[in-house]
Parts: C-alpha cells; structure tokens; sequence
C-alpha cells in the first residue's frame, strides 16, 4: 500500500494546504482602446487566513505574460477604467496623504495609465463600491452605504463615529427585509453618487438618492456613455417584499423617472446601449404556487419608454446582456445542458447564435471596442475560470486561451457524461467525475452531489464544491441536473414546481441508477452530499430511502413550516411554499424513517438558511439516535459560529471537507471513526 501511495501522481487536490492556496481569478474589464483588459486574482494572505485580491492586467493580443498591477494586504477590488485608460479601483489600504488614515473603509483610487503610484481620490463615509463609468464623458458612478438620517458626508461621517465610539450595533427597523444572505441590512444602505475627477485629481461625490430608503439594495446600474443618465434597478416597496423595478435618473438634477414597473414582473442587469437611447435588461416574471418564474430580455426606450420583448420564442434563461458597439446585437450567457455558452442575439430578427462549441460555461464577458472581438472567462469541471478570446460573430467556436495569471491545475481524474431516461419519458444528465484507478476491475464508491438553488445547473468550476478533491481520495462523484435545473427549458423546471420531493428526487434516483449500472463504479458503497435546495434533498433522500451508507447535508432545509418565514426573502419562498406544498414536501415530518448516518453542517451567521433549520435537524437526529451504553452517536453535527451561508475562510474549508472526508471514509469505506485534530 505504501508503495502505491508513493506512485500516485500528486496533485494540488491531495492536499488541502495546497487547494486552498490555489489563485482564484474573477471579474474582467477593457480599457476603452481595447489594448489591455483588467481582472482580479485572489490569493491567500501573508497569515494564510482569508483571501485578499489584487488587480492584473491581461494582454488582449495574447503577446505578452499576465502582469499583476496592485499590491496591498487589504487589497483591490472593482476594476473600471477611464477614457484615458486610467484605472479605478476600491480598496481599504489606507491613504498616505490622509491625515487621519482609515484603513476599515474602501476607498476609491487611481492607477495612472502610464504607470506611477496609484492615489486615493475620493472618500466616503460608508465606505465606496460598485464602480461604473461613463465610456465617453468619463464620469463615475458609486454606490455607498449611507445612515438613513445623513444629510451630507460631515453628518454621516459624525453619526458613524458616534455609533462606533459607544459600540452601539442596534438596528431600528421599521422596513422588511431585514437580512440578506450573510449581512444585517442597516443602520443604513446604498445610495448612488456621482462624479468626475477634478484639476485638483479629486473626484467630489455628488448624491444622487437622497430618498433611496433600501430601494438600491443589490442594485444593477449602468451610465449612459456622455454621462447624462444613469438606469439602476429600484425596488419598490410592497406589503413585506421588494419588487425590483427599472428607473432612469437625470445625472444633472437628480430627477428620477421610472422605466419599467409591472407587478407580474422583475427587471434587473440593465445596460444602456452604446448611442445612450435604449437600455437592455432582464425581465423575471414573478412565480406563482403553479408557475415558475421566467426569464426574458427586453429593450426599452428611453426616449419613450416603449418596451420589446427579444428572442421572445428562445427556451433558455439569458443572463449579463452586453451590447455590441455598433447596438445591433446582444451578446448573453445561458445555461444549456449543462453548460454555460456565450450567445449573439440579434435585436433586428432575435435570432440566437451560440458562439461557444465547448463544454465549459463562460462569465464576465466583454466586447471590444472594435466589437471584432469578445473576451470572457472561460470555466469548467476541468479547469478554473481564465481569460479567453473569441470572435464576435462566428458559430461554434472553441475560444483562444489568453496569458492567465494564474496556472491551471491538474486534475487528479476524467471527466465523463451519464445520462438517463426516466420512467415518465424524461431525459436526465449529469457529469461524473472519475479517479484515474476506476476500471471494470477497480470500480470506486461514488458520491451524489446535488445542486442548490434551486434553479441552478451544475455546469462550472466549483471552489467551495470541488469534486476533484473526493476524486483524489478514490471517490467518483455524480454531479446531475434533476427537474428545477436550468439549462433544459421551462417544462422541465415546472415538474419539480412546487413538488420538490416528486420529480427532482426521482430523477436524482434515476440517474444516481444509471451511474452505479457502470461497471467502475461500487454500487454497494455510495453516499450523498447537498448544500442549500442540495442539502434539502439530501434530507429527502434520508427520509424517503435507505439505499446510501451516508448523507452529507450542508445549510439545508429542514422544516418548510418554519423555513418560509425565517429566510431573508420570505416573500419570494411564499410564493412557491403553500400549506398544500409544505405538508407534502417537508422532510421533518418524516424524521422516524431516517436510518443512514447524517453530517449535519451549518454557518450561524447564514440568514437565507437560518441556523434554526440545522438546530431542529440535530435535536430530531439525536432524539431518535440509538446512541449510549458503549454505542457510537451515528449522526454528527459540524457548526461554524462565524460562517453563513457558504463557509469561505480558508482554515475553515480545510476543516470543512476533512471532516466530511472523515465521515465518509468511517460510513462508505468502514474506516474507524477519526475527527479533525483540531475538532478533538
């Protein structure tokens, strides 16, 4: 065994410290003369407790070597370049020239195109992010949380050190929502400022949302290239819920007139088209008990407010519409089939091209200036996201790789497909992640992974859910699509519409069938794993069969009576959740089934998952464990006091997945039960 061991090819997947310290690339911009592009590398800190990133620069020609453009230990984020090709970015390094220098706060500052040091050149309160600027006229759009009370920076800077100084963290709410995935909203939120960088190489930020109230919270916003007008998403207020609305605002005087608005409807990721008359946007039509949200683009005008649907008979869910130069395209990304291609669709005929011929799943795209080219970051279950070039219009391409910064690293295994047609006529797939050593006489426990969401796809690289490092311990693991997925068109997320324990646990047993039918896989020796919707059926699967030696359940539902009013978005859950669907569907109520041994994991400071769900999951586990007298407690229950919804932090990854791999190696493999070093 040892000489095995000494043979096996070693990769940054077998080690944990090594994983972890892997770079992690993300986000890309263009300068305006389309010669350099901007992105931002994570990398791990001095102390190797948390990821900070720098911004590098990427050669669009593909000539010259990634270059790294920033360096601090509070790091830079938010990439946007001037017309002069000056670069802006915020970080919280504090400001030299400062006479009382924050280094809590991010600040907003400028890299000189032709090289130097870069400079603090504007200042908020509350911080500064969310960095927009106008392509042509050079001004600068911000976001910065703001007290509701503030009237001006000199009040809000006053207030805010009243507060810190007397360690006063209550909130007074009198809105709902109060909460948004792993933060507290208040005692302020955004508003949106305004400016340009002065003689004096300052830029005075100029409110423009004085009465904002929580209406720019997770806003999308864009200016027009002259500068004139800016359109963001505005929620608007109802009855214990948001509702995400269109609006433009007169960059000049402020005044602000709505767009879009329609109760059946959300609008969000708006673009304004490169002659500043239309914008582009995603409409999202509000589900219903019955009927699943959909997702469209349309135009509007915004010199009359007339609006079109586009590729109004396309059965794919378009996402970070991009315009091309000369206005007459969109360039969008959708899931399909478990992929993730960038498409052109053209406004004139809404006719939908899909550029991308590969398997991987594209981000952050971008046009160039030219519109010739288009770049984007490239990912799949083979590699991490890394730059790449495509041309703007051609058919099924396999894009050209750009010099990344960071290196791609070796996968210790194979990738293949599986796909099923279940009992009802439907077809399902997945991915299957093999190690090298699974052979018809070698075949491998397998893991099902399943997706949160759930309107989600399995179709890109996954650092906090790598399969690559259970595929290094000698693991397969199926990573399938089930009913709610996207990426299959609409009828196939309605069969699991309100029916979560029906259509997407049998496709889940469908395909989970089809994989162990292969002969390099242990049909005796699987398990399954899930976070979020993921971690739900993992609780379903526990009540519903007892077919797997092990269940993996992480931030996940438990008890749908409770759920639909302790999230952060109630109302968007309520929609779905009614009495009818909760009875049928709640895995609490059938907790006396569960025989397989569970991990139970959960973050404290999750609020679209709250602790509540994993607290009750463990007490209606221990209850009912027949523990004691010299008996092993089956069941186990890993909580991170300071985690939410995703656990992020790098030691606590590690922590994360050796405890989940201990767990699986007692329960799948029959190895003696053994806990972190650190957990003992």
């Amino acid at each position: 065994m040892a000489d095995e061991q000494q043979q096996t090819p070693q990769t940054p997947f077998h080690d944990l410290n090594a994983y972890v310290a892997l770079p992690r690339t993300g986000g890309l911009a263009i300068a305006p003369d389309g010669a350099r592009l901007a992105t931002s590398v994570a990398t791990l800190s001095a102390d190797k407790t948390k990821y900070v990133n720098a911004v590098w620069q990427i050669d669009p020609a593909g000539q010259q070597p990634a270059r790294r453009l920033t360096r601090s230990a509070k790091g830079e984020a938010g990439a946007a370049f001037l017309p002069n090709g000056d670069l802006l970015f915020t970080s919280a390094r504090p400001d030299p020239e400062a006479k009382d220098p924050d280094d809590e706060i991010p600040l907003l500052w400028l890299l000189p195109a032709g090289g130097g040091e870069a400079r603090a050149v504007a200042k908020r309160p509350g911080g500064i992010g969310g960095v927009v600027v106008a392509r042509q006229a050079g001004t600068i759009v911000v976001s910065s949380d703001t007290l509701f009370s503030s009237t001006d920076a000199a009040s809000e800077e006053t207030k805010r050190k009243e507060r810190k100084d007397r360690k006063v963290s209550a909130i007074l709410h009198e809105r709902y929502p109060v909460r948004r995935w792993d933060h507290d909203l208040g005692p302020g939120a955004p508003r949106l400022f305004v400016g340009t960088l002065g003689a004096d190489e300052r830029v005075e930020l100029r409110d423009l949302t004085p009465d904002a109230g929580p209406a720019l919270v997770e806003a999308g916003y864009d200016i027009s290239p002259d500068g004139t007008t800016i359109v963001t998403t505005w929620h608007a207020e109802e009855v214990g819920a948001l509702r995400a609305t269109l609006v433009a605002i007169d960059v000049a005087t402020g005044e602000r007139r709505t767009l879009l608005d329609a109760e059946d409807f959300e609008y969000l990721s708006p673009v304004i088209s490169p002659d500043g008359t239309h914008v582009a946007a995603v409409r999202e039509s509000r589900s219903t008990p019955t009927e699943p949200p959909d997702i469209r683009l349309v135009v509007v005008s915004l010199a009359d407010g007339s609006v079109r649907e586009i590729a109004s008979d396309w059965d794919r869910w378009p996402s970070a519409p991009t315009w091309t130069p000369d206005g007459r395209a969109l360039i969008v990304t959708a899931d399909d089939d478990g992929r993730g291609p960038i498409f052109r669709i053209e406004l004139a005929t809404g006719t939908v091209t899909r550029l991308t011929a590969d398997d991987a799943t594209y981000t952050d795209v971008v046009v160039a200036p030219d519109g010739t080219s288009i770049y984007a970051l490239r990912s799949s279950y083979l590699a991490p996201p890394n730059p790449v070039r495509l041309d703007a219009s051609t058919a099924g391409q396999v894009p050209e790789p750009l010099p990344a910064p960071a290196a791609v690293p070796e996968v210790p295994g194979r990738l293949t497909e599986v796909s099923t047609t279940t009992s009802a006529g439907v077809r399902v797939r997945a991915w299957l992640a093999l190690p090298e050593q699974a052979s018809e006489t070698s075949p491998v426990p397998m893991l099902l992974w399943v997706h949160g969401g759930p309107l989600h796809s399995w179709n890109a690289w996954q650092w906090r859910w790598n399969p690559w490092l259970a595929v290094a311990r000698g693991y397969a693991v199926l990573l399938p699509d089930p009913a709610l997925s996207t990426g299959y068109g609409l009828e196939f997320i309605r069969r699991g519409w309100g029916n979560w324990g029906d259509a997407p646990f049998t496709d889940l047993m469908a395909i989970t069938d089809a994989a162990v039918e292969r002969p390099d896989i242990d049909a005796e020796r699987t398990a399954a794993m899930g976070g979020s919707f993921g971690g739900y059926m993992a609780n379903w699967i526990a009540v519903s069969t007892d077919r797997f030696k092990a269940i993996v359940t992480h931030a996940s539902l438990w008890a749908l009576d409770q759920f639909g009013r302790t999230t952060d978005a109630s109302w968007y859950w309520e929609r779905e959740m009614t009495p009818e669907m909760t009875e049928a569907n709640s895995p609490h109520l059938r907790a006396d089934k569960i025989v397989t041994p569970m991990l139970v994991i959960h973050g404290d400071k999750d609020y679209r998952v709250p602790i509540g769900e994993a607290l009750r999951l463990w007490y209606d586990l221990a209850s009912r464990a027949k523990a004691g007298n010299g008996r092993e407690m089956p069941h186990k229950f890993l909580y991170f006091p300071d985690e939410h919804h995703w656990v992020l932090t790098p030691e606590h990854v590690k922590i994360w997945y050796e405890t989940v791999f201990a767990f699986l190696a007692h329960n799948v493999l029959g190895e003696p039960w053994e806990a972190p070093a650190l957990l003992t």
